[in-house]
């Protein structure tokens, strides 16, 4: 599994920085569940334990974008 970025933001206009940093959210949580599932695939499968080692990490990873979204998405509510 390969390395995920964090999100990055710029000088955008608000709204449009919303939805960049929402879409890029998106995508990072898209990118970190593939790698968990192929992870966890081969631990449960193949009883491979270093997959299941790769995907205890990101689940990790993913636990923390996954609030970075929650937290995201209720100040948009908010305003």
């Amino acid at each position: 599994s390969g390395h995920v970025t964090g999100v990055q933001t710029c000088a955008l206009p608000i709204s449009t920085k919303f939805h960049t940093t929402m879409n890029e959210l998106v995508k990072t949580i898209d990118e970190l569940y593939a790698a968990f599932k192929t992870d966890a695939e081969l631990q449960a499968g193949k009883n491979n334990k270093a997959a299941g080692l790769r995907a205890r990490k990101v689940s990790l990873e993913l636990e923390k974008k996954l609030k970075e979204f929650r937290k995201t998405s209720l100040a948009a509510a908010a305003k």
